[in-house]
């Protein structure tokens, strides 16, 4: 571990340094500007394509080709030069702009262009769709892999353990049983809904001006319709425009975008939750890692800290999700800027989320099913058949199969012989007899076998 790291403020940038990599590219002040630039290249190359704007010519190949290198060939030394600019204006937007125009230089084939960068642009014009295209990134390069590697993990722990019968717990006391492929089964299918809807979410932008009227555009060529040239330019950037905003986009579809990185996280907790109290159980048993240390007093313990950790990392990121969603879209009049330091925190959020899959898929990665402890539980509670007693009871028309089963059952310890007697004593007919008489605790699973099989 490095100087830098060692002495890092956030965990993202120390401990977890190397978990969050992969988005330092995308959430960095380097990804910020990198992201601004290309905005800012592409608008250029946009207003040199409008025949409308006739004191732009435009752009040849070459020229055209020297143009998306600055944006596409943009190094952390250009960053630097950007900072240091900054360091004049004190303003961060700004040193964009006049970086480009440095580029640019005396190149004559683009002298006429100098004075287009950023032409009829606020500041938010660049910042929203420069977020918007981290938020793209982010979720594309990122994020989805790394919910897919956890959903697929599932999905074949799911269809292995299809068949392997579980004691349920409801309310924390002994229920009927399901498998443990079905209860993995069950968490496939709530994020694979959440995760079609973060992959429908539509990441907006505008690019309107001031006060998203296009009082500047106008006034300089009110001959171009404005409203279409915007349209076309945010959806070439891959986002989805807004028409209708003040100077900030309002930031409603970051609001959805955490809400649902959020409700997936949840649902990750869950699972790290239950999980953990299944190794409590003895259901599961980990892997061991040479050397590893599960306490520093009590040297038998293999302690669910993966699980631990991708709780505590998920819980983080939900805290930051939740503020994105309920302030972000809230702005005073027109702007105000306490969206500003919000957004630069959204890689935070998401290095968080990336730090817990990461460490989810590591504790899964040591699971290894403890069968005989799974079976030893469910063959000490024959009280789960009551309801499959009282069920087929009812269809034969026995008087009160709920009141005796419970008479029988609550709060006792029932045995295999005590309730293959109370079962032997029924008016029932001889199949449905039998056939009560053959079940056991393991056996009454109903569909989950084939449910699990089946995500």
């Amino acid at each position: 571990m490095s100087h830098a790291t060692l002495t890092a403020l956030s965990p993202l940038d120390g401990r977890y340094a190397a978990k969050a990599g992969p988005l330092r590219p995308i959430f960095s002040e380097f990804g910020l500007m990198h992201r601004r630039v290309h905005v800012e290249i592409h608008w250029l190359l946009a207003l040199g394509a409008d025949p409308g704007i006739v004191e732009l010519p435009a752009f040849s190949s070459d020229a055209v080709t020297r143009l998306l290198a600055i944006a596409n060939d943009f190094s952390p030394e250009d960053g630097e030069r950007i900072k240091a600019i900054e360091a004049t204006t004190n303003h961060d937007v700004k040193a964009v702009e006049y970086f480009i125009k440095e580029k640019i230089g005396n190149d004559p084939s683009l002298t006429q262009a100098k004075e287009f960068v950023h032409f009829a642009c606020t500041s938010e014009d660049i910042n929203n769709l420069a977020y918007s295209l981290m938020l793209r990134d982010a979720r594309e390069s990122v994020l989805l892999p790394a919910i897919d590697q956890v959903i697929g993990t599932l999905r074949t722990l799911a269809h292995e353990h299809a068949g392997l019968s579980l004691l349920s717990r409801t309310h924390g006391q002994t229920a009927s049983p399901s498998t443990m492929g079905k209860e993995l089964a069950n968490v496939v299918a709530r994020l694979e809904r959440q995760r079609r809807q973060l992959v429908a979410i539509e990441i907006p932008g505008k690019i309107n001006g001031a006060v998203g009227n296009y009082n500047a555009h106008v006034i300089a060529y009110p001959a171009i319709d404005w409203p279409a040239l915007a349209a076309s330019f945010v959806d070439g950037l891959g986002l989805t425009f807004n028409a209708y905003t003040t100077q900030i986009e309002p930031h409603d579809g970051i609001a959805e975008f955490a809400d649902v990185l959020r409700r997936i996280n949840i649902i990750l907790i869950d699972l790290a939750r239950d999980i953990w109290g299944y190794i409590s159980l003895g259901y599961f048993r980990q892997a061991l890692k040479a050397g590893e240390v599960g306490s520093s007093t009590m040297p038998h313990k293999v302690n669910p800290i993966d699980f631990e950790n991708a709780e505590g990392n998920f819980g983080l990121a939900n805290a930051l999700l939740g503020h994105f969603a309920e302030k972000l879209p809230i702005s005073r009049w027109q702007r105000d800027l306490t969206d500003s330091t919000v957004l630069r925190a959204l890689g935070t959020a998401f290095g968080h989320s990336l730090v817990a899959l990461e460490s989810l898929m590591k504790g899964l990665g040591k699971l290894n099913v403890n069968a005989d402890r799974i079976a030893a539980d469910l063959d000490a509670s024959w009280e789960v058949l009551a309801e499959a007693v009282q069920t087929v009871m009812r269809r034969f028309g026995l008087p009160e199969p709920y009141e005796q089963l419970k008479a029988l059952t609550r709060g006792q310890g029932i045995t295999k012989d005590s309730m293959r007697t109370f079962i032997d004593g029924l008016d029932l007919p001889a199949d449905a007899k039998k056939a009560l008489a053959e079940l056991t605790p393991a056996s009454y699973i109903g569909l989950a076998d084939t449910l699990a099989k089946a995500i």
